[in-house]
C-alpha cells in the first residue's frame, strides 16, 4: 500500500491539449479522488492571436498569445478539476516546417535530455502512478507532440519510477464516424488527397492494438467545457461547433495503448489504473 494518493500524470504540447484527448480522463479521475497533474510543455504562442490573427500575419504577437493562453488554460484547469498545473514554458514550435521550428528557443530545438530533466523532477515530486501522453508520431505529426513523447521517455529512464504509461490514440473504426461528422457541420470541409495522405502515418490504429478503452460519458460536459475555454483557439477547434450532446457522442470514449505496465492487468481493459487499486 502506498501512503500518497494515486496520481495521474498527463504531459501535453499545448494550452487546449489536455481537454482534446484527456479531458474526460482527467475529468473522470479527479471525481474519483485521484490527484491529477498536467504538465503543458509550451506556451502556445504560435496560436492564432485575437480576432483569429495568424501567425506571421501582422499584429500576431506571441508574447501576447501566450499570456492570454495561459489564462484560458488555468480556467481549463478549474473546469476539469486538475490538482495540479505544471507549465515548462518553452515557445510553440508551430506546425511542422514552419521557421518557428528553427527558433533556438523553441520546444522542438531544445535538448532531449535537458527538457526531460525538468520533466524528470516532477515526475519525482508527484511520483505518478500513471502517465499518459502521445505516441512517437505525437498523434499526428506535430513537432511538439513528438517532443513531448520523447521527453517523457527519457525522463522516466532518468527516474526509478514505474508508472502504467500509455499513448493517447484513436480507434480506426471511429475515423469514418469523425470524418462524417466533420462533413456535417463543416460545409466547406473536404477529404484529404489521397496522394497526400499516402505520404503521411496514418493516424489512430486497428481496434484490436488498442489496450485501453475509458468510458468519460459522463464527464463529456466538462471536457467540452474545458475546449470553450480556450476561446482564443476557437476557430481551430472543430469539436465546440457540434454542441455537447453530439460532442459526447462522438468524443465520450477515450482510447489508449498501454506500453510500460507493472501490474500485469487483463487487456482490454477500461481504467487507466486497472490493478492499481
Amino acid at each position: 500500500m502506498i501512503n500518497r494518493p494515486l496520481t495521474l500524470m498527463a504531459v501535453h504540447a499545448h494550452p487546449d491539449d489536455e481537454a482534446t484527448g484527456t479531458g474526460g480522463v482527467l475529468a473522470r479521475y479527479a471525481a474519483e479522488g485521484i490527484r491529477t497533474v498536467l504538465v503543458t510543455c509550451t506556451d502556445g504562442g504560435c496560436g492564432d492571436g485575437p480576432g483569429g490573427v495568424k501567425p506571421g500575419e501582422p499584429g500576431h504577437d506571441p508574447a501576447a498569445v501566450a499570456a492570454l493562453r495561459r489564462q484560458e488554460l488555468d480556467a481549463s484547469c478549474d473546469v476539469l478539476n486538475i490538482t495540479h498545473l505544471e507549465t515548462l514554458d518553452y515557445a510553440d514550435s508551430g506546425m511542422m516546417g514552419w521557421a518557428t521550428n528553427d527558433a533556438p528557443e523553441s520546444f522542438w530545438r531544445t535538448p532531449v535530455e535537458q527538457s526531460a530533466a525538468r520533466l524528470a523532477e516532477l515526475m519525482r515530486r508527484y511520483e505518478p502512478d500513471v502517465v499518459v501522453t502521445y505516441d512517437e508520431n505525437g498523434f499526428y505529426g506535430h513537432p511538439d507532440h513528438i517532443q513531448a513523447n520523447r521527453i517523457t521517455v527519457a525522463a522516466l529512464a532518468q527516474t526509478e519510477l514505474t508508472p502504467k504509461v500509455y499513448w493517447t490514440t484513436m480507434p480506426r473504426s471511429g475515423m469514418q464516424k469523425f470524418m462524417e461528422t466533420m462533413r456535417e457541420f463543416d460545409p466547406e470541409w473536404t477529404e484529404p488527397d489521397p496522394a497526400e495522405v499516402a505520404e503521411m502515418p496514418e493516424i489512430g490504429l486497428p481496434d484490436e492494438e488498442i489496450t485501453t478503452w475509458v468510458d468519460v460519458s459522463e464527464f463529456g460536459g466538462q471536457k467540452y467545457d474545458a475546449l470553450a475555454a480556450h476561446a482564443s483557439q476557437g476557430e481551430n477547434i472543430f469539436f465546440l461547433k457540434m454542441g455537447q450532446e453530439r460532442f459526447t457522442d462522438l468524443m465520450g470514449v477515450e482510447t489508449f495503448v498501454r506500453v510500460q505496465d507493472r501490474t500485469a492487468a487483463a487487456l482490454p481493459e477500461n481504467d487507466l489504473f486497472a490493478g492499481l487499486r
